[in-house]
């Protein structure tokens, strides 16, 4: 499978993803005491991952349209893999982190992936 056409699934499924887990949560919404309460820890990193889900779902549709004003194919290889690790893990740490906190300290892994995806696709497109 060519690399864009990873990052077209991976970000139509990402959206999808982030759809079904908005209509679950939004089944439940109107509930006070929903998983704590409106501004209690665990709600508050479910609707994140809720959003993560989305935002990096169209940022990977975006990705697979506009690398071809990159002109460093070796640099596109790594930003490709970088976005997707960093796209799957963002929404997982939210979600794991509202279900046990401790695994607030695995968040450097996919901040670390989408900084180093977002740099490299920069670096590319320079002249």
């Amino acid at each position: 499978m060519h690399p864009l056409t990873s990052h077209w699934y991976a970000g139509w499924s990402l959206i999808l993803a982030g759809f079904v887990v908005g209509s679950i949560l939004g089944l439940f919404f109107h509930q006070p005491e929903f998983m704590g309460g409106y501004g209690s820890f665990p709600r508050r990193l479910v609707r994140l991952g809720h959003i993560a889900l989305i935002a990096l779902g169209m940022l990977n549709l975006l990705f697979a349209v506009s690398v071809h004003f990159t002109s460093a194919p070796h640099l596109l290889t790594a930003a490709s893999v970088s976005l997707l690790v960093g796209s799957v893990a963002m929404p997982a740490m939210c979600f794991l982190t509202a279900w046990r906190p401790a695994f607030r300290h695995g968040f450097a892994v996919p901040v670390l992936a989408l900084v180093l995806a977002v740099a490299l696709v920069l670096i590319g497109g320079l002249p």
